[in-house]
């Protein structure tokens, strides 16, 4: 490809500071250096981890930055040394990368990357720069991927290419939002036919959890919000009801017990507030009950111990317990047969240039997932 070895100039969201709004600018995408890919974005998600991101919540994350990792896109141009990817390859980038040669990737029981854990600077590349620049300035990346630019880069053992066939859209919340979810109760709560469960958040990813729950073959499925308008998507997707707090006049975990018969087998947290977080620990039941937490929050959870001796488990799952560049493309290949379908997700669709428009959805709590489409890029 023309462009190939060279620097690409494109327009991207940069947050230049805590709680900075977007700014839309032109940026230099340097290519791809040895073991690296750079991409030519299609579609991204807006994820609510992107807005605490900006909101300064998390230390890991350096400014200015473009933020975004729920994207989907076709590979433009290879660093070397890359193999099994080629220019022109749909690609999905991966949020929590696969290796393949370190301690927990070789492990079944884990899905994190230790040579990302360990080897690599928050929001710099493997050799300690970025690809990004803007007015004269490195622009840091995040969570491997940076999908709010019209061309990201990224390491080789952080993306993950799928069907040829797949359709470029919804199929990005393959990176996050369905993934996270749905992960959390095949793989990790492991949820059993006839079971209990209850949700916590009915947003993108608790509306994932829903679906898993369903195809698990669970029995009764609660959803939580305090958002009523969203109890019919809930409803449609696999909720047998649904529960808002407000509409109580004692904590939501007694109401769950008491309605439950003593608590459920499964609950999970998708909001990412510490709250929440207990609330769905005492919602489970005290013998045998599985909290699983998947909303990043940035706030310390305290509780008392005694509440896990009786029997309860407490777990946390990232990208659903997938092992990503080994899973992805198993998700998108059941996508794509339809054992599930990602569109009831999808609320809002976007260009990219309205990412303030999907944000304030977001945050007003009148979307599930917006989609940011890109423009074509020559």
């Amino acid at each position: 490809m023309e462009s190939a070895g060279q620097v690409i100039k494109c327009k991207a969201a940069v947050t230049w500071g805590k709680n900075a709004p977007f700014s839309i600018e032109e940026i230099e995408v340097a290519p791809p250096k040895a073991h690296e890919v750079r991409i030519k974005m299609i579609a991204t998600g807006i994820c609510r981890s992107d807005h605490h991101s900006i909101e300064g919540k998390f230390s890991s994350v350096k400014f200015p930055v473009i933020v975004g990792h729920e994207g989907v896109g076709i590979v433009e141009s290879i660093g070397e040394g890359v193999k099994d990817i080629k220019p022109g390859d749909k690609v999905i980038p991966l949020v929590t990368p696969q290796c393949g040669q370190c301690q927990c990737c070789k492990d079944p029981r884990a899905n994190r990357c230790l040579t990302i854990k360990l080897e690599r600077q928050y929001g710099l590349m493997a050799d300690g720069t970025s690809r990004f620049t803007c007015r004269g300035k490195q622009i840091y990346h995040f969570l491997n991927t940076s999908t709010f630019t019209e061309y990201t880069v990224v390491e080789e053992i952080a993306v993950a290419k799928i069907d040829d066939t797949a359709t470029m859209d919804s199929v990005c919340l393959i990176g996050c939002a369905f993934s996270t979810g749905y992960g959390s109760v095949i793989n990790t709560a492991k949820v059993h036919p006839g079971s209990t469960c209850v949700i916590f958040g009915l947003g993108g990813i608790g509306l994932a959890v829903i679906m898993g729950c369903k195809i698990a073959g669970a029995g009764r499925i609660i959803g939580v919000d305090v958002n009523p308008d969203k109890f019919d998507k809930a409803k449609e997707l696999g909720a047998t009801e649904c529960i808002n707090p407000k509409d109580y006049d004692k904590p939501v975990a007694q109401v769950i017990v008491e309605q439950t018969g003593g608590g459920v087998d499964y609950a999970f947290e998708c909001v990412g507030h510490a709250e929440t977080m207990l609330a769905a620990l005492h919602s489970s039941h005290f013998a045998y009950g599985t909290t699983v937490i998947i909303g990043v929050s940035a706030s310390t959870l305290s509780f008392d111990p005694m509440i896990l001796l009786s029997g309860r488990t407490l777990k946390s799952s990232m990208l659903g317990g997938w092992k990503s560049k080994d899973s992805v493309p198993k998700l998108v290949s059941d996508y794509l047969a339809k054992k599930f379908d990602l569109e009831k997700l999808v609320t809002h669709r976007l260009p990219f240039q309205k990412i303030d428009e999907g944000f304030d959805l977001l945050l007003s709590g009148k979307c599930i997932r917006t989609i940011l489409t890109f423009k074509a890029v020559d």
